[in-house]
């Protein structure tokens, strides 16, 4: 966007310029709700992209005007979600709260402290806080975007659907790449310390508190990890086409795959406990223990290594086996050392004392 671009959209948010340059596309009140403090001094940016343009508006506050951009960036680089179409969401305004306040006041007071980012689809709404730490690594922020855009585009494509809390974490941890498989040993590390929730339903009560919360988000991504894992997005795409076109998840869901979601818990639970369970861990016991030898054999050599040069400092300092006034001079004294004296003396016989032959 221009200077000038800028200049016109922070004037219209602050009540000054009267004409909207997109008056249709977006509801004035879901830019500038009256109930949060401050929105006079909010500034919007509006994407350059056609495909973003109409659909979607970034809130911010001055001194953010780089995470705004960094937002705009990061939806142009990828704005289609898995199964969904192509303008999905249809309407979308991201605030990035600046305080606690107007995080408050913009997620109604129902997200928790340590929350990474809040997807309000009732108001087609994304709320990201930029004055804590969680949204602070580019690789995180993009995640925690996109985590949130695929849940406005999921309500909005289902539109008053009652969408299954699992499902819709679920997809938004697939759509947005969040599952690695560093989240795979940590849940594996969970269920093999029996600290995970009963698996006895696919009816997560989502937790309040930040570690339960988290088993709860893995559980949900293996959840449709394993519905997609042969079908791909194109089985998620049939999937969330004839649950629209039916109004029932487990109509729709027997339809595209055989089976109840009964029957698909029992297989999601047995995936789950074979592959991420205790029993797991104990099968690769064998790459555990390679592992943990070549991690001894490296530190014994390391320290073998420094006890080497520890002898050698020591042997370099230590005082000679004889002290230096012990060792032969170099060269001999004046006359001759007194060994050598003696020795010629020796050879010439007595010597003869003049005084005693004159008497």
């Amino acid at each position: 966007m221009t200077p000038l671009g800028l200049l016109l959209v922070s004037a219209l948010v602050a009540g000054t310029v009267p004409h909207d340059p997109t008056p249709d596309s977006i509801p004035q009140e879901l830019v500038q709700p009256s109930d949060v403090p401050g929105i006079e001094e909010s500034l919007v940016l509006i994407p350059e992209a056609p495909t973003l343009q109409d659909r979607l508006r970034v809130v911010y506050w001055p001194g953010h005007q780089g995470r705004a951009d960094r937002v705009v960036r990061n939806l142009e680089a990828r704005p289609e979600l898995p199964g969904l179409p192509a303008d999905h969401p249809r309407m979308a305004v991201v605030f990035l709260a600046p305080d606690e306040a107007r995080w408050e006041a913009l997620t109604g007071s129902r997200a928790p402290h340590w929350g990474a980012g809040v997807a309000i689809p009732a108001r087609s709404r994304i709320v990201l806080p930029v004055f804590q730490t969680p949204w602070d690594g580019f690789q995180a922020e993009g995640r925690t975007l996109r985590h949130e855009w695929a849940h406005l585009g999921l309500h909005d494509y289902l539109e008053d659907l009652i969408i299954p809390r699992w499902f819709d974490e679920g997809y938004a941890q697939w759509a947005s790449g969040s599952w690695n498989m560093q989240e795979a040993w940590r849940l594996r590390f969970i269920l093999a310390g029996d600290r995970a929730p009963p698996l006895d339903s696919l009816t997560l009560q989502w937790p309040r508190g930040r570690g339960e919360a988290e088993v709860a988000y893995l559980l949900s991504a293996t959840a449709v990890h394993f519905m997609v894992r042969d079908a791909g997005p194109r089985g998620m795409e049939v999937l969330l086409s004839r649950w629209r076109e039916e109004g029932d998840f487990e109509t729709a869901f027997r339809r595209t795959f055989g089976i109840t979601t009964s029957t698909f818990e029992g297989r999601w639970l047995d995936h789950v406990r074979r592959r991420y369970g205790f029993l797991f861990i104990l099968g690769q016991s064998a790459v555990f223990w390679l592992l943990l030898g070549v991690v001894l054999l490296a530190l014994f050599r390391i320290r073998r290594r420094r006890d080497r040069e520890r002898m050698e400092e020591l042997r370099a300092t230590e005082p000679p086996d004889l002290p230096a006034y012990w060792d032969p001079p170099r060269s001999p004294p004046i006359g001759g050392f007194p060994e050598d004296v003696r020795r010629q003396r020796s050879r010439r016989g007595p010597s003869v004392d003049p005084g005693r032959d004159s008497g």
